[in-house]
């Protein structure tokens, strides 16, 4: 049967009455459930629900003070420290053993006491997405139901047991933020803390004085009013101290890196000074901050009952800081390769040109190991090493792997995004600029390396053919790999996205050595290194230990981007599964083999496979820029609004003036956003 408003409080006075009863919580479940609006997002019924609660309060004299009589004896029921203190903030185990025990409770349930306060707020919001209505309450409207609630506001012992729960909730957290600075890790990234004293313990103090007072003044505030009110202004500024090593650490995390577990301490201590803060004016503040706080509170328990159980959550909340790392070091590295005008295009040229013969040789060179009688495993590693070495001389000779541009300049972009100030218009024109110029330069990179991948790989092949007196493929060997470039029989396009995924994850590993190399000073331990300072001498050793930290990204991303490569058909096959890589410089060389070692060539074999060469091309660049821009711009926080504007843009430019996007224009490329408007 359907309650009414009226008969939920009148029931809820009937509990009140009988001494030493325990209250029913399904009053209060039945409460929100009348509350809930169906469309959590629905701003309307939300503010209707609320004024219905208002209306009804006013009208019966005594439901407010049956309504703040009954939550304060219901919460007076339960432990409350815990939800206080670490409902919503980050657990002290750890990333790791967070990520462990989260996984673990999707495979079997933890569980929840049923004593804890917490338990009670997620029976009461059972709805994952009740966080979402909560926050949509009216400001006006929740202070004037507070108001109501409070009015006939006596301080029972019910009520004294909360604040006293309150309180240690603050000590606790106080002594926490005390102790997670006093961490080795969190030390080494502000050492400054140990030359003077620091906010981080000086909180603690007066914290610990204000709570002093207030309960001072809480035992004498029937007697003549001889001791001041409780003033947490001081303890609130060490707060803000806190808060700013805290920002000052971010920052400087560009300079000397990061870890997982030093942006898990970030993260704690961000969310404990939050909690602390908002636990202080709910304690102390006047009664119209205190509503706010109980408001934003209340939001946070709810959505925190959630929170605290998945695995995506703990990621997205940790990981920011070393996503940023990972794809500000991928961005650096990009913007050396956009070219603006005629020698950086020629330049990417002769880079892409060099590294399309060490492609022809490394795909020649596969062709032949393949021919090895090897267990899966070992030809996975013969190939592996084949792809890994190819890639680390061509970064060693400084030439470029066309579709490895992507991952870099698409971080690029995403930090250009982020850098934007001026008009809309403006920035948009100046992105658009930028993609234009990431596209010739992408262009001229992708010709560079077929345009000598392939009449290197066709030499290789007739040198085959002339010295060593059989082919490099037997015609079935050749008609497979010609096969397998045709875009309409075969699995190319797919495969093709999967190298795409390769690159996107070889730019990241690249971006996180690079990190490593900062945070763990991997250049001045090598210099300290007495064994190889023996093996070398000073010198060499200097040079070396340079050279690995400037290059110890790309070394890894080059290496493991290889191993990849190498190992993805292994992976396919030992799975049962269709799985293998497609890249763009390869499928050149391999047109080229196949069309001169297969039995018989047409015109409709060539166009076909080579119109899959291309479309195995641009398959490898969306998607490795695609999966790179969102993590570059979900990293910075970044949510640009702007892309039809900027494809309309990129258009236009296209059809009025094609040659910018495969030319280097005379002039640096300004693009007419007005025209853009008009048109």
């Amino acid at each position: 049967m359907h309650l009414t408003l009226s008969d939920l409080f009148f029931k809820m006075q009937q509990q009140l009455e009988q001494n030493h009863a325990v209250l029913d919580e399904k009053l209060l479940i039945e409460l929100v459930n009348q509350l809930r609006p169906e469309q959590a997002n629905d701003a309307e019924a939300v503010k209707l629900h609320i004024q219905s609660l208002i209306q009804t309060l006013l009208l019966t004299p005594t439901a407010a003070s049956i309504l703040h009589n009954f939550l304060c004896t219901l919460i007076s029921q339960y432990k409350q420290i815990s939800l206080y203190a670490d409902s919503g903030i980050l657990s002290l185990d750890g990333f790791w053993n967070q990520i462990g025990q989260r996984f673990g409770a999707h495979i079997l349930p933890l569980i929840e006491d049923p004593n804890q306060l917490k338990t009670l707020v997620g029976r009461v919001f059972h709805q994952e997405d009740d966080y979402e209505w909560l926050a949509l309450i009216a400001p006006q409207d929740w202070l004037t139901l507070c108001h109501l609630i409070a009015e006939n506001n006596t301080h029972s012992a019910a009520q004294q047991m909360s604040t006293n729960e309150l309180i240690k909730a603050i000590t606790v957290l106080s002594y926490r933020i005390s102790g997670i600075a006093l961490y080795p890790e969190f030390i080494n990234a502000q050492p400054d803390l140990t030359e003077y004293e620091s906010p981080f313990l000086v909180q603690n103090r007066e914290i610990v004085e204000v709570i002093a007072q207030y309960k001072l003044h809480m035992e004498q505030q029937n007697i003549v009013a001889v001791v001041a009110p409780p003033d947490a202004s001081q303890a609130l500024v060490m707060l803000d101290q806190c808060r700013e090593v805290v920002l000052k650490i971010r920052r400087a995390t560009k300079r000397i890196g990061v870890s997982m577990s030093l942006t898990y301490l970030l993260s704690l201590l961000e969310q404990a000074i939050d909690r602390i803060e908002l636990l202080l004016s709910l304690l102390i503040q006047p009664a119209e901050q205190r509503y706010q706080s109980l408001g934003e509170l209340l939001i946070d328990f709810t959505k925190a009952h959630y929170d605290e159980k998945s695995v995506r959550h703990l990621l997205n909340s940790t990981s920011e800081l070393i996503a940023l790392q990972v794809t500000e070091n991928a961005s650096k590295t990009g913007e050396h390769y956009v070219s603006t005008d005629k020698a950086g295009f020629w330049g990417m040229y002769k880079a892409a040109a060099g590294a399309g013969v060490i492609i022809a040789t490394m795909a020649s060179l596969k062709i032949v190991s393949s021919r090895l009688i090897l267990a899966p495993l070992m030809q996975a590693l013969l190939f592996s090493m084949n792809y890994s070495l190819g890639f680390l001389l061509i970064h060693v000779l400084h030439f470029t792997v066309a579709t490895k541009q992507p991952a870099m300049t698409a971080a690029a972009l995403a930090a250009t995004v982020q850098q934007q100030k001026g008009s809309k218009t403006a920035q948009v024109a100046e992105l658009a600029a930028l993609i234009i110029n990431i596209i010739r330069t992408q262009f001229i990179a992708i010709l560079g390396n077929i345009s000598i991948a392939i009449p290197t790989a066709a030499l290789i092949t007739i040198a085959w053919q002339h010295y060593l007196g059989e082919p490099l493929l037997t015609p079935s060997g050749a008609t497979a790999l010609l096969h397998n470039l045709n875009p309409f029989t075969s699995l190319a396009i797919p495969h093709a996205a999967i190298a795409g995924v390769c690159l996107f994850l070889s730019g990241l590993i690249a971006g996180y050595f690079d990190n490593m190399s900062v945070y763990r000073k991997v250049g001045p331990r090598l210099k300290q290194h007495q064994r190889l300072k023996d093996w070398l001498g000073q010198a060499r050793l200097d040079k070396f230990a340079g050279y690995i930290e400037t290059n110890l990204g790309a070394i890894a991303g080059n290496l493991l981007f290889g191993v990849m490569l190498g190992s993805m058909g292994t992976l396919g096959y030992i799975l049962g599964l269709p799985i293998d890589i497609r890249h763009i410089a390869f499928a050149s060389a391999n047109l080229s083999q196949g069309l001169l070692t297969v039995n018989s060539v047409d015109i409709g074999l060539i166009i076909v496979s080579f119109f899959g060469v291309i479309m195995i091309g641009l398959t490898n660049l969306f998607v490795s820029f695609t999966l790179t821009i969102i993590v570059a711009l979900r990293a910075r926080r970044v949510r640009f609004v702007q892309w039809k504007p900027l494809a309309k843009l990129v258009i236009t430019h296209f059809l009025t003036r094609p040659s910018d996007f495969f030319w280097p224009p005379q002039q640096p490329i300004q693009v007419d956003e007005q025209k853009n408007k008009q048109s």
